[in-house]
């Protein structure tokens, strides 16, 4: 595997990992202000983002190359109002997809076809991931207003549930 695309999977373990700990940060809050639903939300999301991590360990591992373990940042976030997670969650993913692109870009530029081919998966998931949370957004401003839109969009992120993905290395 080339030396530059393994440190790049390398560290996006790391951010992977990151983006954990920030959602479970995000459900810390919401849990704080008796927000169950969003909590939930945050912490299926902290889930899926530490199997996205999973996932480059178990690459790197396939691939006879070595992973290396960093320090995971504290979450830095200036608490605000219940709009303020979503707002960051949005921000987070597009730094992610970024950093996903700047992966295959190095892949492509490698002719690293196979690590390509991994990384397209994670791009149509990226995909997801921000219009998920975009979606959040949306739905927070039109019913994050009024205590019974807000009851009821609780309710509704309560009901997500956990499921691992399906991607064969």
């Amino acid at each position: 595997m080339n030396a530059n695309v393994s440190k790049l999977l390398n560290e996006q373990i790391n951010k992977e990992f990151y983006s954990a700990y920030l959602y479970l940060d995000f459900a810390n809050y919401y849990a704080s202000v008796g927000l169950d639903g969003f909590e939930n939300w945050y912490r299926v999301q902290a889930q899926e983002e530490r199997d996205h991590a999973m996932l480059f360990y178990q690459y790197l591992q396939n691939n006879g190359e070595s992973v290396i373990f960093e320090a995971i940042a504290k979450p830095e976030w200036e608490r605000g109002d219940h709009m303020t997670p979503l707002k960051k969650a949005l921000e987070h993913e597009k730094f992610v997809t970024a950093s996903i692109d700047a992966i295959y870009a190095a892949a492509y530029e490698a002719k690293d076809f196979r690590a390509m081919q991994m990384l397209d998966w994670f791009i149509k998931e990226q995909g997801e991931e921000e219009k998920n949370a975009a979606d959040l957004i949306t739905k927070m401003e039109l019913f994050g207003g009024d205590s019974k839109g807000l009851y009821m969009l609780n309710s509704e992120l309560k009901a997500r549930v956990y499921t691992a993905p399906s991607l064969v290395l």
